[in-house]
């Protein structure tokens, strides 16, 4: 079930930040890449089976998931040796906005809200992406995770974050497909706060309880 949570009092909201993989844009391209495209392609280079690609793969991921590292290209491809962003561009063609992500940016715009990209996506991935998609016109900030040298999962990240681009945490909302994420906002004080239920458009939207809820931005418009 979806939890909406109270409206969002967008009197009292001077900034929003939106993550991008999963929120602003379908995370099927992701999900695809890193579970399917990867392991396959990793397979042919190192000359094992795909099967077993896969298991090494995931014991891989796991160990560094929610760490900076599990989002850096970088690492990936001194770990993997594979170019991860050749690899990447195979399947570019996946690369897409969500449901009614440019209405509501759109939407923020016209309302004169400081709309800002905050992302743990390495610096390599958010250019590849923009390159099919342009996010720049929307965004007063695009801040990586990466720059900061912490990931979003983290409080030092939002410690950080505040003290590089000043916001007021009382009067900005966070929308993000992440619950940890979202937990570290929380603890940081940001005082609005939305969890994205359906974040690939490929897989049914998921129960999260923990935070108020939305499966797509149209339902954040009418207030709006």
């Amino acid at each position: 079930m979806m939890d909406e949570g109270s409206p969002l009092d967008w009197q009292n909201i001077d900034t929003v930040l939106l993550d991008m993989d999963g929120t602003v844009l379908d995370l099927h391209f992701d999900n695809y890449f890193w579970q399917v495209h990867l392991p396959r392609r990793y397979a042919e280079v190192h000359g094992v089976a795909e099967v077993v690609a896969r298991v090494q793969l995931e014991a891989r991921f796991a160990k560094e998931h929610g760490t900076l590292n599990w989002y850096c290209l970088d690492f990936w491809q001194r770990e993997l040796q594979v170019d991860i962003l050749a690899l990447k561009r195979e399947v570019s063609y996946l690369i897409g906005l969500r449901p009614h992500s440019a209405i509501f940016l759109e939407a923020l715009t016209a309302a004169r809200k400081s709309i800002w990209l905050v992302t743990n996506a390495h610096m390599d991935s958010i250019q590849l992406k923009m390159e099919r998609v342009s996010l720049q016109p929307w965004f007063d900030r695009i801040v990586s995770s990466h720059a900061l040298g912490v990931a979003k999962e983290s409080p030092a990240f939002w410690l950080a974050l505040q003290q590089e681009h000043p916001f007021d945490a009382a009067r900005t909302l966070f929308v993000d497909d992440t619950v940890a994420v979202l937990e570290a906002a929380q603890t940081h004080g940001i005082a609005h706060l939305r969890c994205i239920l359906q974040p690939d458009s490929q897989v049914p939207p998921r129960a999260v309880t923990k935070f108020s809820s939305v499966v797509d931005f149209d339902q954040l418009l009418p207030v709006l």
